[in-house]
């Protein structure tokens, strides 16, 4: 295996960069002559929009011009680019997402107007000046009653406050199995609504030239924004749009959506002839307009035998969207990451209903894990309570239920061939990390000690969907460095790296001498993004493939300077030899060659894996609770995850041990907060608990490359997400083993303090 080749732990290359605080992000560059907007946001959750009178601000010493819905009416609006068909096969009912609000506010953090200064702070002054006379209307903030009768109508074109009802599964057979099942049980389970709060805010900076657009953002891709720009809010041509992305201060999904800010500071730098800035803040901005995630309400029943055997299962989702239906919401509540609902076990009938319904809150989109989260928090809650009702541990239920590795490649209940894994092994190697065998002992000495000791166990499968695939560029310099073209978006991963590696292994030099060049749309013609776990999967290939395609075409110019045939070249460690003889050229020489004569050593590759991968794995953590005030410390914290061949794994373990951190996050601090009247509780820092490091337990985390998938040639599965999917359950299922001696048998996320005294007290 090549010294830093794919499989190797090299250090990250952006690291001196970053660490350095060398790395340029949207806020670091300046625009000469750039004026700065601000938004004007609705205080109400929903509200008739009366009146805007914007005469004092745009009279205003330093306000250049106040933006409304009038100003603006020749732009489009915001478009949902995942469309589903109901169960009924009409399609879902997409309300206009507008950039400025018309007529109505439906959330509190709409944009109303938008302002432009030539300071911040004038523009700021003139949006205070802004006079709006709203007319309140009561607010839908409740996800499980948003589509009862009793609730106010938000839309008239979606009754019953209802974008889509969307079925999958075997509605009749799982109606049967549940009639015939010898034992059943129901719950209800909630997903808690989560604030996405990357380090860096959003940002963006428009620019007009006279005849093209320049968009400056934070984004997690550029060409869908392009694309999303040209088609549907301008109607111009997409190459009327540059979009260039630079460093990105995280992402997590929240930066690969349209948001109003980034049509208007182009619309206004059209109409002003002069760069225009928007940079978002924290309170002002992210929180009331950064697109939250999950908030599901999950109605569960299961059909089982007296051995735990599942039999049927039936789930009925109330998916919050938010006030309107943003880009990929519906998706994400059903066909990515709900249709994964049967885990890793053999259930032979499913059936889910998602009902995705509006209220006057955020729109809510994809946030790490895309839906896959919400849909192993239900299939592992719902077996630890199958584990409780017959009185067995949740492993056992587990063992019961797992698909064998000799029963793959499986076609699930669901419709999806899982093709490589063995999920009864990795439940058994998570187990021996745990010390599982030991684990009633130290439950003992924690009762001594007035605590309760709980331990939990959760396993997990994504789905990762290959998509459209990935091209890559790649040029060989004169000077002995090449530098990668590719169509995804760092933002944390490591890309400057993983694709290094990928070429290094090829090529045979030094990865610090690979560059990358990502996030600009005119020197990257095409791209998908970074999401859903899919830049290895794609991306590696493809960079395998444009480093073949340099070697095939530097061959030809090896030939001509070594007077030979290309068929005796062979290429190896960046030198280009005479098959048997030491007559040689280097990689550098021959670029060298190849611009001697105008031309460029480049090559070209695309690839797109043949189906989807299944990457999974097996948590465990444990817990100790002090019950006179509901604390929880973990004590440890386990991860076995199969994720096939490994292109990094130093990064990769920090990729899962960031994706824990959010997982625990969401199980036991982060709670994004409506009141009755659609105010936003939560809404800063100081109401809003992130998990810090003293929140997060030691983690060890063991990465299994011997079930590697059959998708792609090198056996990649995706990874990014994982922490994320599977933390939630197995924190929740560690605490509730530790309430277990108490008989509490539910709690929902987050498990505060607060939650978990309550519970014990009325346990008593």
């Amino acid at each position: 295996m090549p010294k830093f080749g794919v499989g190797q732990s090299v250090n990250r290359l952006e690291d001196p960069r970053l660490l350095k605080g060398q790395g340029i992000y949207t806020d670091d560059i300046a625009f000469e002559n750039e004026a700065h907007a601000v938004v004007l946001r609705s205080p109400h959750a929903h509200a008739l929009i009366e009146r805007i009178d914007a005469s004092a601000a745009r009279a205003l010493n330093g306000v250049l011009a106040v933006y409304t819905s009038d100003d603006i009416a020749a732009l489009g609006t915001i478009q949902c680019m995942s469309k589903i068909q109901q169960a009924d096969g009409s399609d879902l009912l997409a309300p206009p997402f507008p950039l400025l609000a018309r007529d109505k506010a439906a959330y509190a953090g709409q944009p109303v107007a938008f302002v432009v200064g030539e300071t911040l702070a004038a523009a700021k002054e003139g949006a205070e000046a802004i006079l709006v006379e709203y007319k309140d209307l009561p607010a839908v903030v409740d996800t499980a009653r948003a589509h009862s009768e009793s609730a106010q109508q938000i839309w008239p074109e979606a009754p019953a406050n209802t974008s889509f009802l969307w079925r999958d599964g075997d509605h009749s057979k799982t109606e049967a199995a549940l009639r015939q099942a010898p034992k059943s049980l129901k719950l209800r389970i909630e997903n808690n609504r989560l604030i996405v709060a990357s380090i860096e805010a959003r940002t963006a900076v428009g620019e007009w030239d006279g005849s093209r657009f320049t968009l400056t953002t934070a984004s997690q891709g550029g060409h869908s924004l392009r694309l999303q720009l040209a088609e549907h809010l301008f109607r111009l041509p997409e190459d009327a749009f540059r979009v260039v992305t630079p460093e990105v201060g995280g992402g997590f999904g929240m930066k690969i959506f349209m948001y109003p800010e980034q049509p208007l500071v182009l619309f206004a730098a059209r109409d002003l002839g002069r760069p225009v800035r928007w940079s978002g803040e924290r309170s002002a901005d992210a929180f009331p307009s950064d697109y939250h995630g999950r908030d599901q309400v999950n109605d569960i029943e299961v059909g089982f035998d007296a051995d735990g055997h599942i039999l049927a299962l039936r789930v009925q989702t109330s998916a919050n969207l938010g006030a309107f239906v943003s880009n990929f919401a519906p998706y994400i509540a059903t066909e990515c990451g709900a249709a994964m609902l049967s885990g890793v076990y053999a259930i032979p009938a499913i059936a889910l209903e998602v009902r995705g319904v509006f209220t006057n809150t955020v729109p809510v989109d994809a946030y790490r894990g895309a839906g896959h989260p919400e849909a192993i928090y239900v299939i592992e809650r719902t077996i630890e309570a199958v584990a409780q009702s017959i009185g067995v541990d949740g492993a056992t239920v587990r063992r019961r239920n797992f698909i064998q590795p000799s029963e793959l490649p499986f076609t699930t209940a669901m419709n999806w061939a899982y093709d490589s894994g063995d999920f009864p092994e990795l439940l058994n190697k998570v187990s021996a990390h745990a010390a599982a065998a030991t684990f009633d002992a130290r439950r003992q000495k924690s009762k001594l000690a007035g605590k309760l000791r709980g331990l939990g166990f959760a396993s997990y499968v994504k789905g990762v969907r290959a998509g459209n695939g990935e091209a890559a560029k790649l040029e060989a310099s004169p000077d002995g460095s090449a530098t990668i073209f590719i169509g995804n978006q760092n933002n944390g991963q490591g890309h400057e790296t993983v694709f290094a590696q990928a070429v290094s292994e090829k090529l045979g030099i030094d990865p610090a001498r690979i560059g990358l060049v990502q996030g600009d749309t005119d020197q990257v013609q095409t791209g998908h993004g970074t999401g859903g776990s899919r830049s290895m999967l794609n991306g590696i290939p493809a960079c395998h493939g444009a480093a073949e395609a340099v070697i095939e075409n530097g061959t030809r110019f090896a030939a001509d300077a070594l007077e030979a045939a290309e068929a005796d070249i062979e290429y190896r460690d960046g030198v280009f030899r005479i098959v048997g003889t030491d007559r040689r050229i280097s990689l550098a020489d021959v670029a060298q060659a190849a611009e001697d004569r105008g031309d460029v050593l480049d090559g070209n590759a695309h690839f797109a894996a043949d189906g989807m991968t299944f990457p999974n794995g097996c948590h465990a953590c444990e817990v100790e609770i002090d019950p006179e005030t509901g604390e929880t410390e973990i004590l440890g914290y386990w991860a076995v995850d199969d994720f096939g061949r490994l292109v990094n794994p130093l990064l990769l373990e920090g990729q899962v041990q960031g994706g824990l951190a959010q997982g625990v996050g969401q199980a036991l601090l982060e709670r994004c907060v409506y009141d009755e009247s659609g105010q936003l509780v939560s809404g800063s820092f100081m109401d809003y608990c992130m998990p810090r490091a003293d929140d997060l337990p030691n983690m060890t985390v063991e990465l299994v490359e011997d079930y590697p998938c059959v998708t792609n040639p090198l056996g990649i599965k995706g990874a990014g997400e994982a922490g994320a999917v599977a933390a939630p359950p197995t924190v929740i299922n560690a605490i509730l083993d530790a309430l277990s001696p108490l008989d509490v048998t539910h709690i929902d996320m987050p498990a505060t303090p607060e939650r978990i005294w309550r519970a014990i007290q009325e346990a008593k």
